[in-house]
């Protein structure tokens, strides 16, 4: 007996036909407080080949590292600009880009601060639930102490920072399906 995986076993491609209209590419709008940032990159899979039908939700903190959640209890001020929340396509190329801000520091367990981070989860064909990972910001200062990035094996960190070009976009890349250059992802 074979055990096919069908379209209810399955987030992807059918997820197009009730999440698209939540699409966002910029999280921003004009009176949104915070330091712009763009992010850029491509969904691959572990032979290096396009994934042309995934789609990134993307939640963060605001500049002042408040989520717009009723269970961040902080005393920080919310920006009534800015959700945190977005989902971005990629296009024939697995390509995706969006507009957000870089977000503050948020607490961690036990008096810990987490570094800016970005919580993304990956959709696409073949997954048979979503994948959870983070994007942190090279050069961020706060990264050293982050609490989850020190779980993470220090030659595998690389593939949860953004990287800075010479035009100030932030290049981040998903890379699925077990390679030594895999995203790292996370149990939840």
């Amino acid at each position: 007996m074979t055990l096919t995986a069908t379209t209810s076993h399955t987030v992807g491609p059918y997820y197009h036909i009730g999440l698209t209209w939540l699409n966002r590419e910029n999280l921003t709008v004009e009176h949104t407080l915070g330091e712009r940032v763009v992010v850029t990159g491509q969904v691959v899979d572990g032979n290096g080949e396009f994934v042309n039908d995934a789609m990134l939700e993307v939640w963060q903190a605001n500049a002042a590292g408040k989520y717009d959640h009723p269970e961040d209890d902080q005393d920080k001020p919310l920006d009534p600009n800015f959700m945190g929340f977005g989902r971005v396509p990629v296009d024939a190329d697995g390509r995706f880009r969006f507009t957000t801000i870089k977000p503050g520091t948020v607490p961690g367990l036990k008096g810990s601060t987490q570094a800016p981070h970005l919580v993304v989860l990956v959709f696409a064909r073949g997954l048979v639930k979503h994948l959870l990972t983070r994007i942190y910001f090279e050069g961020e200062p706060a990264n050293v102490a982050d609490p989850l990035l020190e779980c993470v094996p220090a030659e595998r960190r690389g593939t949860l920072l953004a990287k800075q070009d010479a035009s100030g976009v932030y290049q981040w890349n998903v890379i699925l399906q077990g390679t030594d250059a895999e995203t790292v992802f996370f149990d939840y």
